[in-house]
């Protein structure tokens, strides 16, 4: 074979193999644009708006991202709306090697909040949980003696032990689904439909008074944790932020 004939094979594979390295990185541009459009991370303040998730879905979730990792207590408060009949999470904290290192958790069935703490799952029954009504929830916990409390509209439970012990790790934080593994393994038996409000973690223990402050929507002292007037969260799926519904008068 001439040398002209192996310059011009030789020039012809070159193209080639270029035009499909470029093709491959137009793919992976879309997927990249695709990936950042369907995700949206920002931080902002959400004072006066509600998360509102539109259906049942296995996939759509807001994730929190935490100023702190690492906690020896925790106190995390929400507001939420929903018509759910069925079992659903209303906030669920992960860990690589906890699944529910700090779950709240409706179960239908027994009628029951469940706090779970380092997969240890802690039952409240007797809650005049109703549909369709704003509800306010705060669970506490601390790892000293381990023990566990909620507050629902503005009554406290008693406390009851679940276990001590620190929450350590890379947490993820999700509204809306249950992690049945780190970030994922969501069920849409489990999914949370409805609206959601004023969520606030902190990593100790709030004083009843706090409490009933956040209870009543008075002063109280934001979280250090998750704040929801300077909230970091990505919405994944068809999760919307609007705002927040107010009685007229």
């Amino acid at each position: 074979m001439c040398s002209s004939n192996i310059h011009l094979i030789k020039k012809q594979t070159y193209v080639k193999k270029k035009g499909e390295a470029q093709r491959s990185f137009k793919m992976k541009l879309l997927l990249l644009l695709v990936i950042m459009a369907e995700v949206s991370a920002k931080v902002e303040d959400l004072s006066g708006k509600m998360f509102t998730f539109p259906q049942q879905t296995n996939t759509a979730h807001v994730r929190l991202n935490p100023t702190k990792q690492g906690y020896n207590a925790v106190t995390v408060c929400h507001r939420s709306f929903t018509d759910l009949k069925r079992d659903h999470t209303i906030f669920s904290l992960a860990t690589p090697s906890q699944a529910n290192s700090f779950l709240i958790f409706w179960h239908a069935g027994r009628r029951q909040i469940q706090p779970h703490v380092r997969e240890v799952r802690v039952e409240y029954g007797g809650w005049d949980y109703k549909l369709n009504n704003w509800h306010s929830i705060c669970t506490t916990w601390d790892s000293e003696k381990g023990l566990v409390q909620i507050w629902v509209d503005g009554l406290p439970s008693f406390k009851k032990f679940a276990t001590s012990g620190s929450i350590t790790g890379i947490i993820k934080i999700i509204l809306g689904q249950d992690q049945d593994t780190h970030g994922g393994g969501f069920d849409i038996n489990q999914s949370f439909v409805g609206m959601m409000t004023d969520v606030h973690m902190w990593d100790y223990t709030l004083s009843a008074c706090e409490i009933q402050n956040y209870m009543g929507e008075m002063n109280f002292t934001p979280g250090n944790v998750l704040n929801w007037s300077k909230l970091d969260y990505e919405i994944i799926g068809n999760v919307l932020t609007e705002k927040k519904v107010e009685v007229c008068h």
